[in-house]
């Protein structure tokens, strides 16, 4: 069966009605990358003399040159190409999983009118770069119909408690950070439910590139001049922000950027990338898709939690299956700071978090 993708896009456009060409940003990121216009064309995809033309036209557009070229020194992108390319990031960082959740949705309506459509397994989690490699590895090793829609981790674990979805992604840090998390999330671990362990995962502090502001620790983001940038409320990782500030003795009155708030890992990348902010909180692979220092602070384990009936579906089966083979262990290899040495081993929420009291 076809899929829906959809994808954002952003125009920018003068009073005569031009457009800007959308064939702009993958040259603009080669030539970040790569620093050298016929290698950024090639990886684009276009001639050189279509991709110098490319540039040529929107410097002229903006009234501003886009990169710089200097002999023996390659091409480099001047600041408006830096940050042109730096809006395109963002836009996707921000808008890439809603959009995502948004083609789940419409996949499954349209494919509950094709006859040959396979069951779905509806997951709701948190989002975070391992969950979101599980519609890659099915579409290349099974049928199955996913409708992945990323939530935060207090309404993950709601839905699979009231029955929404099959299946619930959230995560819990290590340790005494685990033990706080957990009595949080407790109301919603009912006896009956199981754990699959999906991977761990090292959070940490983004800092730009070569950390100027020499931010050490959490207590450091309590200084006069440091910019921080906060995950939205009802996240796993907001709760963990929380209780590592609590635990520095921040005062969240005088956080700069405290009530500031992002949506995924990406963004807050992008954020601290762009110099908006002097620091975020989240996973190691965004920050090195932003090129940015990452300080680690705390490790968690990241779950799928469904009751017991889901697991006896041949779709969950099967997913379960795929979780615990050579294929999701390649997928995780390439993800810094992710380990999957449990994939797939399912546990009851009793015999994982002997803290809590699931007798409801």
């Amino acid at each position: 069966m076809s899929k829906i993708l959809v994808r954002p896009a952003w125009l920018v456009s003068n009073e005569a009605g031009e457009e800007l060409d959308q064939q702009l940003f993958p040259v603009l990121q080669a030539i970040h990358d790569a620093g050298k216009l016929t290698v950024a064309a090639a990886k684009a995809g276009l001639s050189y003399r279509h991709a110098w033309n490319l540039i040529g036209r929107w410097s002229e557009f903006f009234g501003s040159p886009l990169v710089n070229l200097e002999r023996g020194r390659g091409t480099t992108l001047t600041p408006l190409g830096e940050k042109l390319l730096w809006a395109e990031q963002r836009i996707n960082a921000r808008l890439a999983p809603q959009l995502e959740s948004l083609a789940s949705e419409l996949n499954l309506e349209i494919s509950k009118l094709v006859t040959t459509a396979r069951s779905t397994l509806r997951i709701h989690a948190s989002h975070g770069f391992a969950v979101a490699k599980l519609p890659e590895l099915l579409r290349a090793h099974s049928l199955i119909q996913l409708d992945l829609r990323y939530l935060g981790t207090q309404e993950s674990l709601a839905s699979v408690a009231r029955g929404a979805c099959n299946f619930g992604g959230f995560h819990v840090p290590e340790g005494k950070l685990g033990e706080q998390a957990l009595a949080q999330y407790a109301k919603w671990l009912l006896p009956e439910q199981k754990l699959i362990h999906l991977v761990t995962r090292t959070q940490g502090l983004f800092l730009a590139k070569g950390n100027p502001k020499n931010i050490r620790s959490f207590a450091d983001l309590g200084r006069p001049g440091v910019a921080f940038i906060n995950r939205q409320r009802g996240s796993g990782t907001r709760l963990l922000i929380d209780q590592l500030l609590e635990e520095a003795g921040v005062d969240l009155q005088r956080l700069d950027g405290y009530q500031t708030e992002e949506f995924t890992h990406a963004a807050i990348a992008a954020y601290v990338a762009s110099g908006m902010a002097d620091a975020g909180f989240g996973v190691e692979p965004a920050a090195r898709q932003f090129a940015l220092d990452f300080l680690p602070m705390a490790k968690e384990r990241y779950f799928l939690i469904c009751r017991a009936e889901s697991l006896d579906l041949p779709e969950s089966k099967e997913l379960i299956e795929l979780i615990r083979g050579q294929a999701f262990l390649d997928l995780i290899a390439g993800l810094p700071g992710y380990t999957a040495p449990r994939a797939g081993q399912i546990e009851s929420v009793a015999d994982a978090f002997p803290s809590i009291d699931t007798r409801k």
